[in-house]
């Protein structure tokens, strides 16, 4: 595969990137990608961080500046504090009504393919697979909960607190785990 210039004199420039996602990056597209980035980080540091009109964030401004990353967040959202989202792909987060993510989770929605990686490899030049996270409504996430790429989250559904999520979780369910397995299903009320 023939690299563009723009890759090259950043390879020579000692930065080591993905060939499959940025072989053919022009010198805008490394700039737009950079000021882009640049931006939604600055709006992440503030979600994660900020104390600064502190009672308003978990509900009103934490979702609101997610929505501007590119999520689509639901009504009655609570984020805590410190929750990290995979903001270049914050797109392919989908999170429904009355969901409630607790302090320290991370939503990863890119991982490396590992589906070509041999003896003699360079991992880190291993291209990207992303997937949709959907997280239906009414979900409880526990603190310090890490959801990878591809997972749906049924409506109801409570994530034990340091669990890590790489399947589906069914709805009305509490799972809790490294990795996340059902351990409790929610019954009807009498």
């Amino acid at each position: 595969m023939s690299k563009s210039i723009t890759y090259r004199i950043i390879s020579k420039l000692g930065i080591n990137l993905s060939s499959g996602e940025y072989a053919n990056i022009t010198f805008l597209g490394a700039v737009r990608k950079g000021l882009v980035g640049y931006f939604r980080a600055i709006l992440l540091k503030y979600c994660m961080y900020s104390v600064f009109l502190s009672p308003f964030n978990y509900r009103l401004i934490r979702p609101y500046l997610w929505k501007k990353m590119g999520c689509k967040v639901g009504e009655k959202v609570f984020i805590g504090y410190g929750v990290w989202l995979d903001f270049n792909h914050a797109h392919l987060i989908e999170i429904g009504d009355n969901v409630h993510i607790t302090n320290m989770c991370l939503l990863l929605c890119h991982q490396r393919d590992l589906d070509s990686y041999f003896v003699g490899v360079d991992a880190s030049s291993l291209p990207y697979k992303r997937n949709k996270i959907i997280i239906e409504d009414g979900v409880m996430i526990g603190m310090n909960t890490t959801i990878m790429p591809g997972v749906k989250i049924g409506e109801g559904a409570i994530i034990g607190a340091k669990s890590l999520v790489v399947n589906d979780i069914p709805p009305w369910t509490m799972a809790a785990g490294n990795p996340a397995k059902v351990i409790k299903n929610i019954r009807d009320k009498k």
